[in-house]
């Protein structure tokens, strides 16, 4: 029957430094995170005591939990993240055969925490080096922005692009990430 294989969503809003993160999924898997826009940079003390469930905890899913404990780490404890499993996606996107699917799948696989890729770059690892504009495309459309790190991929001249969070965000985002990684060499 056409209902039953329908997934049922659960939601949940976690506080994190960069603002209220929205998560959805079912048991199948993550279906989205939504960022808030961000108006002013958090300051670093905001940035390690801000980390909180707000909404959704009593219902979440299995993919959603560890959803919720990777970017808990990501943001708190980011050589963590390394060792703990990526929750599995239950996004149309991500399971189709398109270009689009391919270059969020490479970025996930090739580009590592604390390391950037110019549009251009990951259109040559997806396999059509004339397609840096197409990137740009499907970073926009990617629904799971943080664990499929679309902030790490920047222009060639080495500005930062455009971000479905806004660029602040992406600026936050790359030099956490960059401090992070200095503080573990």
């Amino acid at each position: 029957k056409a209902g039953e294989s329908r997934c049922e969503e659960k939601r949940a809003v976690l506080l994190s430094p960069v603002g209220k993160l929205r998560i959805s999924g079912c048991e199948m898997g993550l279906h989205e995170i939504k960022l808030p826009k961000m108006s002013v940079l958090p300051s670093g003390a905001e940035s390690s005591a801000a980390w909180e469930v707000c909404e959704g905890a009593e219902e979440m899913t299995e993919p959603l939990k560890q959803c919720m404990a990777w970017l808990h780490a990501y943001f708190c404890q980011p050589a963590r993240t390394e060792s703990l499993p990526m929750p599995a996606f239950h996004h149309p996107l991500l399971q189709q055969d398109s270009f689009t699917g391919q270059v969020l799948w490479t970025l996930l696989r090739e580009v590592k925490f604390g390391e950037a890729v110019s549009y251009k770059r990951l259109a040559e690892l997806s396999g059509n080096s004339r397609a840096a504009r197409a990137v740009g495309g499907a970073m926009r459309s990617n629904p799971i922005p943080i664990l499929i790190p679309c902030h790490r991929v920047i222009r060639s001249s080495g500005q930062s692009g455009n971000y479905g969070g806004g660029n602040l965000m992406k600026e936050w985002l790359l030099s956490h990430e960059k401090l992070q990684k200095e503080k573990w060499a």
